[in-house]
Order: structure tokens, then C-alpha cells, then sequence
């Protein structure tokens, strides 16, 4: 990472783990889905480990990819990114980190990753043009 990029990426973090933690209270709060294990369960009702910790770190990972990739790259990027999320995300609730009520499907999670990822996307550029 670039000194002069710094803040776009650091600013780009913040908002991945913003837009994580309120998708994650509203999914939650409307009883799509819960995590069974968190960090000060009586407190939080989502796992903050993940949108405080996880989501930044994938964030960046996956700027710096796509920062290096040409732009008919970054559209199959996302879509791969998104398929190995899903699978990620079925992967938890195997191992019971996670749990989706019996009405979700996981079109939703890749169709969501998909704009998620987006969204991170477009901020970074708008803080940042490439």
C-alpha cells in the first residue's frame, strides 16, 4: 500500500466494518440468522470478532486485489470472491459459528456479498481514483 493511499484504505476499512456491523444487527434483529458463540453474547447480539476484526482484514485483502487486477478481471474477481463466501459461510454453520433460520437461502449470502463487496469497492475508488 502506497503512504499516499493510506488514508483511502484506512477510511475504505472503516466503512467494510460500518456496513458489516449494521447488515449484521438488522439480519439478526429480523431473526435471518444468529451466532451461537460471540464475544459477550449477554451484550452484543452479533459477533463483533468478525465485523470489527474479520471484515477489515478481508477488506484489504481484497482491495489490494482488486487493485491489481484489469477491469473485466475485477468483475469475475467479485463473482468468485462471492461463490467462495457462500461456501465460507456454509463451512460456519457446519462448525457452528453460525445459523440461518430454516427460510434463508444462500442466493441471498452471494447476491449480498456480491454488493457488499461492490459498495467497498466504489468507496475505495471515490476516496482514491485509480
Amino acid at each position: 500500500m502506497r503512504a499516499k493511499r493510506a488514508p483511502a484504505y484506512i477510511a475504505t476499512l472503516v466503512f467494510a466494518s460500518w456496513i458489516g456491523t449494521y447488515l449484521d444487527l438488522y439480519f439478526v434483529g429480523n431473526g435471518w440468522y444468529y451466532f451461537p458463540h460471540r464475544p459477550f453474547p449477554a451484550v452484543f447480539s452479533i459477533d463483533l470478532s468478525f465485523t470489527l476484526i474479520g471484515l477489515p482484514l478481508f477488506a484489504t485483502v481484497f482491495l489490494y486485489a482488486m487493485a491489481k487486477l484489469r477491469p473485466w478481471q475485477r468483475g469475475w474477481f467479485l463473482i468468485t470472491i462471492s461463490l467462495l463466501m457462500t461456501w465460507i459461510e456454509k463451512q460456519a454453520e457446519t462448525i457452528g459459528w453460525f445459523v440461518h433460520s430454516s427460510e434463508w437461502k444462500h442466493t441471498y449470502s452471494f447476491v449480498g456479498y456480491s454488493l457488499f463487496m461492490a459498495m467497498v469497492w466504489k468507496f475505495y475508488r471515490w476516496m482514491s481514483p485509480l
